[in-house]
């Protein structure tokens, strides 16, 4: 009855076990959780208040890392943390139990276990290098995604993929080398940790025997010291886990240190102080990157209307960044009483309903809100877009027009109820029309705001007659203040600036005196509008066709619910994984494994044949000879087993190493050629994602994972094996185990997997939410609204929170499933005791005792292998998110067999053959069946109500968007038979939007290195960039900051008419390239234009018709149709569409003629 005793005996005390770690494991998990909520959220505080300076050193890429990567090593850091003490108590008592057992020969093994603590030392020290090396090349890479994927646009058009592909296959390559090293380390440490048992055993051992000849190694003594020994494995082999996981917090700790330690803004720029006028600026220095501000004075009354102009680069929009107290200050100060409002030059829109943009956190009120979007001219488009207000705008208002979205951003300063108002120029990205609208209706001095104090940021003369103060900026100094009657009686630069500019819309102010353009102006503006939004809706028609109930829904849970039904890992995913690591890698692998197993059992078994000497040799003497083979055939097999885990880990590493640059290759190759409208309708966080994070586990995640589930599978089948051999009842018991283990398995896995997902779901609004503050944070600032914003991305953590912890609850260390397996365990060895007892007498004494040691062992193997397999699946579904990227439709090849010549186009002869082009085929045609030829050298200027299809027409020439019905001939060539980089080589375009990249002004102006430094200087001459970039410390080498943030709107304007000009080709399509230049500029790039592209047709969109005026033949489109295209004059004589237009510009016959 002993022996059942003890069976039982060692079942309470391993179920007990289970259930005390169980609870550990969970409380420690709760922590990391909300350690890492609380770093989040201090990420997103911080970066609300950081200076201006600290954001240039931190691009949004590295902040959103921050949040994601090193929020979460401090979350697995909290759940080893107890290992800090639990691992040396661990390893006393084990010692202790083994110094009861062998004596002082115990010290051996000891010393031998010592010796490892330094080896793991240095080697760790060497991962922490190679980790900083790996996040540095992770950080630029991600620097560069983000930003090929924010310029996707404008590489298509100027057939760059190429050349940035290149870049990040360069970055990606050092990554992969870093990796390689690392791998080769791992490999090398896992020999080390694999051998240290074996080496401690064989020490102990070997001392014990040899110490004296009485000391005989029996049975007990040998079982009891190896399963200490196996005790002692674990805390040894968790210490360098250990030591590495705290490593990695600490280079997480620094980062996060030197970004939450960086300066904040300075909160006493701007004063409060009542005793002053309403807004006060005293002379005060500014820095930004270069000097600006020398000295700026100014005092604004309360409710006037002020103007500031000047030329490109003259400090206007960072006068305004001063008042927001976003730039650096030298001395001085600047007082302001009230609350600010501000519209910043480039809108900034949220991911969010239109009427959530507008509100921008106030309360809703119904009239207030109508009267605001009449007045911004948003009535009509609300009638056209599916929801009205309550319509979803996408990322960065992808579904809103420039000007629309201008028109948002002014509507939401409007309802806010402020003091002041900052407009950083609103009124460039819409039509004369619209603009007069808006100045007439909100900004000007019957508008809305007439009360309010308006500083107003503007290029077009036209409105100056009716503010109360102009400010004249030139080189950020203040030259003249006064009214516009004052400034031109005292014939200062400002009227010579004047004369020189204003002539051409004298006629548009005697115009408006007029009451009834007034009347014709506000249909105008609807029935425009209407028509913008009538295309714009079918171009990105399936954006929000759900009614508002059912977008609220869709908003509430989480976009991108659709992947969650597929439940099975589908096994091709394993085979690409296997396939891209290399069939022959993965073979040699598990064959070198399944050897590392062999000499394992071989060792055991050798070592209960060593424990029945004890029997054989009892009270004779042992011979010298036969003790030392007994030794060193021990040793020799356990080394074999170190050497063969090396070799197969090397191996594996490797060949994930290869896997990881083939699935990322593909990925990007393919991501760069498709079509742009997946851009347009793909977040781009999610596309980001598909960098960052999914690459991230299949470089560090999946290989870690794969190579110990096979070692693992392995020693369990091993461990089997050998119970069956050893105790052959065993085979009754392990059959139903087996059944009821697979079941636990099946319902397990597919459970964890899916809360993966819903938690990577979770994830991306966190994100998203994110990189949207980072961009409009000097707007929030404005608004005072960080407070809001906090609590927002409090409850996206939340909501990504509550996903995280059910997820932890049934998987991460799998509470329920742990519990469950480790019972089967228990049983496992529960029944290996009874039936030890059961046949007593058949069996040696020392196979049962290796038999039970192993079945102890199973335990933990078991729980493992399980956990392993559910992180497997639901890790490897990071392969399936890449291949399915992978996978995309591309757009046409970029070359093809049919390559036009070298010199084509000669003439540059456009002909459209019954054009007819649509977004997308279930949405209606955008341009509808156009026909004209324009011969060579010719200038024909495109214009039409916003909306009309002008833009569209640009994308077809670039097969941006491929013809539903008709061909576009250049020069008798049919573009859509040729390859697409052939066609856009060949043609150029100054888009409306400047995109820069970050990297040298070199590289943005010639990425592939074709031109000499001469030509880019030339061509830096023609566009008035030359003194400026000869100015910069480095010239072309100077470093663009993350979307040319260090250069002005106009500046970057400037580098892109630069680009063009190197191109030399012989069709330039300009889209409206000028809408962000002050006249003095608009008037040199159009003189430049005129003469450097005389030898090329040009066509022109525009939304000034000055522009066009001396234009060979003016296209007016309407709708998608052509209904006018003759020469200006003969159209003003028609007195038809154009002649309204023009009008309405404040453009008359007598005015064109004398042009």
């Amino acid at each position: 009855w002993e022996g059942y005793f003890y069976a039982v005996l060692l079942l309470v005390v391993a179920l007990l076990q289970s259930l005390v770690l169980q609870q550990f494991v969970r409380r420690c998990f709760v922590l990391g959780m909300k350690v890492r909520a609380a770093l989040m959220a201090a990420v997103y505080k911080k970066a609300l208040v950081m200076s201006n300076d600290n954001r240039k050193e931190s691009t949004v890429g590295e902040t959103v890392n921050l949040m994601s990567a090193d929020a979460q090593r401090f979350n697995d850091v909290t759940n080893f943390i107890h290992l800090l003490w639990s691992c040396p108590l661990q390893i006393i008592v084990s010692v202790v139990f083994l110094w009861l057992e062998l004596g002082p020969s115990t010290l051996a093994g000891v010393a031998v276990m010592l010796l490892m603590v330094p080896v793991n030392g240095l080697l760790a020290n060497q991962a922490k290098k190679i980790q900083r090396e790996n996040m540095k090349s992770k950080d630029k890479r991600l620097k560069i995604m983000n930003e090929i994927l924010n310029g996707i646009k404008t590489l298509k058009l100027f057939a760059w993929e190429p050349s940035f592909q290149t870049q990040v296959e360069d970055i990606r390559g050092e990554e992969l080398k870093v990796m390689r090293k690392f791998a080769y380390l791992t490999s090398f440490s896992t020999f080390i940790s694999n051998c240290a048992p074996t080496l401690v055993s064989l020490a102990t051992f070997a001392v014990f025997v040899g110490v004296s000849s009485d000391n005989i190694l029996t049975a007990e003594k040998a079982f009891t010291s190896i399963s200490l020994f196996n005790i002692l494995r674990q805390p040894l082999s968790m210490l360098p886990t250990l030591i590495a996981s705290i490593v990695q917090t600490a280079v997480s700790k620094k980062r996060l240190e030197r970004f939450l330690g960086g300066d904040d803004l300075e909160s006493d720029i701007v004063r409060h102080d009542s005793s002053f006028g309403k807004l006060t600026i005293s002379t005060v220095f500014f820095t930004l990157l270069l000097p600006l501000f020398p000295s700026v004075s100014l005092d604004i009354k309360p409710g006037g209307l002020v103007a500031v102009v000047g030329a490109v680069g003259s400090g206007k929009s960072s006068l305004l960044s001063a008042l927001l107290g976003e730039m650096h200050r030298t001395k001085g100060f600047i007082n302001i009483q009230g609350s600010l409002a501000f519209v910043p030059q480039q809108a900034w829109i949220q991911n969010a309903t239109l009427r959530d943009n507008i509100l921008f956190g106030s309360p809703y009120e119904e009239q207030r809100f109508e009267d605001i979007l009449e007045a911004c001219a948003l009535g009509p488009d609300l009638k056209l877009l599916s929801a009205g207000d309550l319509t979803e705008i996408g990322e960065k208002g992808i579904n809103l027009s420039g000007g629309q979205k201008q028109r948002v951003s002014l509507a939401r300063a409007a309802y806010s109820q402020a003091d002041i108002f900052l407009l950083d120029d609103p009124l460039s990205a819409v039509d004369s029309h619209v603009g007069k609208h808006l100045f007439d209706k909100v900004i000007g001095p019957n508008g809305l705001l007439k009360d309010k104090t308006r500083i107003l940021v503007t290029h077009g003369v036209s409105f100056l007659p009716w503010v109360d103060e102009v400010v004249v900026l030139v080189n950020g100094r203040v030259s003249e203040v006064g009214s516009y009657q004052s400034l031109r009686a005292s014939k200062g630069a400002f009227s010579e600036f004047l004369d020189t500019y204003g002539t051409e819309q004298k006629d548009f102010i005697s115009d408006s005196e007029d009451d009834q353009s007034d009347v014709s102006l506000a249909d105008d503006v609807s029935l425009m509008l209407r028509r913008e939004n009538s295309v714009r809706r079918s171009q990105r028609g399936n954006r929000s066709r759900f009614d508002p109930t059912v977008q609220k829904l869709r908003k509430a849970h989480f976009p991108g619910v659709c992947f969650l039904f597929d439940m099975q890992v589908k096994f091709s995913v394993w085979l690409q994984y296997v396939q891209a690591m290399g069939w022959g890698y993965a073979f040699w692998a598990l064959f070198i494994y399944v050897m590392q197993n062999v000499a394992f059992i071989g060792q055991n078994l050798w070592l209960s044949d060593w424990t029945n000497d004890a029997v054989e040799y009892y009270n004779q003497t042992y011979s010298p000879k036969k003790r030392d083979t007994r030794v060193g055939v021990f040793g020799a097999l356990g080394m074999a087993q170190g050497l063969f885990v090396f070799l197969g880990t090397l191996l594996l590493t490797n060949a994930a190493v290869n896997a990881s640059r083939l699935l990322h290759s593909r990925l990007l190759n393919n991501v760069l050629r498709v079509p742009m409208v997946f851009f347009d309708t793909t977040p781009l966080g999610r596309i980001l994602n598909r960098f960052a994070k999914d690459i991230f586990t299949i470089d560090e995640i999946i290989p870690h994972l794969f190579s110990s589930w096979i070692i693992h599978l392995l020693g369990i089948v091993g461990t089997i094996v050998f119970l069956c051999l050893s105790t052959p009842l065993f085979i009754i018991v392990i059959i139903p185990l087996a059944v009821i283990y697979f079941f636990v398995q099946r319902f397990y896995i597919p459970t964890s997997r899916q809360l993966r997902r819903l938690e990577s779901v979770a994830r991306s609004p966190i994100y998203s939410h994110f990189g949207e503050t980072m961009s409009g944070l000097s707007v929030i600032r404005a608004y005072n609204h960080q407070e809001r914003f906090m609590k927002h991305n409090e409850v996206t953590i939340d909501e990504n929170l509550k996903t995280i912890y059910s997820r932890i609850i049934v998987c991460l260390l799998n509470r329920w499933l742990a519990v469950r397996l480790q019972f089967l365990g228990n049983l496992v060895v529960f029944f290996a005791a009874v039936f030890a007892v059961i046949s007593r007498n058949s069996i040696d004494s020392s196979l049962v005792g290796l038999s039970i040691s192993y079945a102890l062992n199973v335990t933990l193997t078991l729980s493992f292998v399980v956990n392993i397999t559910s992180q497997l699946e639901t890790n490897i579904v990071a392969v399936e998110r890449v291949s399915e990227y992978a996978e995309l439709e591309n757009e046409a090849p970029w070359v093809t067999q049919d390559r036009p010549s070298e010199k084509w186009p000669e003439a540059g002869r456009l002909q459209f053959v019954d054009y007819k082009v649509r977004y997308r085929p279930e949405l209606d045609l955008v341009l509808k069946g156009i026909s004209c030829d324009i011969s060579g050298t010719e200038k024909i200027g495109i214009v039409g109500r916003t909306g009309a299809g002008k833009s569209s027409l640009t994308n077809c020439l670039f097969r941006i968007i491929e013809a539903a019905d008709g061909r576009i001939l250049i020069d008798d060539v049919d573009i859509s038979k040729i390859g697409l980089h052939d066609l856009r080589n060949r043609l150029t375009i100054i888009p409306q939007d400047p995109v820069l990249f970050s990297g040298m002004l070199r590289m943005n102006l010639d990425p592939f290195d074709k031109f000499s430094d001469e030509e880019l200087w030339r061509v830096l001459e023609l566009s008035h960039l030359k003194d400026y970039v000869a100015g910069l410390k480095e010239e072309l080498q100077h470093e663009v900051a993350e979307g040319g943030e260090n250069l002005s709107v106009g500046q970057r304007q400037l580098l892109c008419l630069a680009r063009a000009l190197l191109r030399k080709s012989r069709i330039l399509i300009l889209d409206e390239a000028t809408a962000a230049v002050d006249l003095e500029t608009d008037d040199l790039i159009q003189t430049m234009i005129r003469k450097e592209f005389s030898h090329c047709t040009v066509l022109t969109i525009a939304h000034r018709l000055h522009s066009i005026m001396d234009s060979s033949r003016v296209m007016v489109l309407d709708a998608g149709k052509i209904v006018e295209f003759d020469s200006p004059s003969n159209l003003m004589e028609k007195r038809g569409h154009f002649y309204s237009m023009a009008k309405d510009a404040g453009i008359t016959h007598e005015s064109e003629t004398s042009l």
